[in-house]
């Protein structure tokens, strides 16, 4: 099997501008996930598993050199029209995808990571492919427990919470649980990609994360609690 490791970072963000290439805890922000792609090849390697490509996918110039700096490979330039705020992710996968085939590597699976998502335990995304693999699936998603204590519209949004009976947090099952994507990582066959567009399809299995794993940086508060995690860690 081949697995491409797929790392989305354009230029243009507008939340953080340039949060791609802000330091967080002593590195870019980007190098964090690159550097768990690369543990992740490693750790496959010494088990002789499936041949990893770790890239990043960028239209900037300086999150290329950040990206290889850290071991990525960049090769090859997003187009500026799949680097737009309104760009979806799937189309810079394909796009990806289409250029690692021509180039002789057609991945089998794409595991796209955020770079948003830095906090990442270690072993994580190996249990990921191992999971992935041993439940056959089309699609995997990766998720944090949350408790179904909310609401929408003034009422509860499922029958998971039940105002007449509540539990006690400590008192809930796995059944009992909501799940939240944490947006750190998605495993996909290639096929999936070609034929739905999307990042989940066909049997999709959910991947457990630590609540930790769960920080996804979209404004300056999500940068200081992953600066504060990634400190501890």
């Amino acid at each position: 099997m081949r697995l491409l490791v797929l790392v989305p970072a354009r230029g243009g963000s507008k939340g953080i501008p340039r949060k791609n290439v802000r330091d967080v805890a002593g590195k870019p922000l980007l190098a964090w996930t690159v550097e768990h792609a690369r543990e992740l090849a490693r750790e496959l390697a010494d088990d002789a598993g499936p041949t990893v490509d770790v890239v990043v996918s960028t239209d900037d110039a300086e999150i290329a050199e950040v990206a290889r700096a850290a071991g990525a490979e960049v090769p090859f330039v997003r187009p500026a029209e799949l680097a737009e705020d309104t760009t979806a992710t799937e189309p810079v996968v394909l796009h990806a995808i289409e250029e690692m085939t021509t180039a002789g590597r057609e991945p089998d699976v794409v595991m796209l990571l955020q770079a948003t998502s830095p906090v990442r335990l270690p072993g994580t995304l190996s249990r990921s492919v191992a999971e992935f693999t041993a439940a056959d699936v089309d699609s995997m998603v990766g998720v944090v427990p949350h408790a179904p204590f909310m609401w929408r519209a003034g009422r509860p949004p499922t029958a998971a919470y039940d105002v007449a009976h509540r539990l006690r947090r400590q008192d809930l099952s796995p059944d009992d649980l909501l799940y939240r994507e944490t947006g750190s990582l998605y495993l996909t066959r290639t096929e999936v990609y070609r034929e739905h567009h999307n990042r989940l399809a066909g049997r999709i299995a959910l991947f457990v994360m630590a609540e930790v794993e769960g920080i996804d940086v979209d404004t300056e508060l999500d940068l200081a609690l992953a600066e504060e995690r990634l400190r501890r860690m």
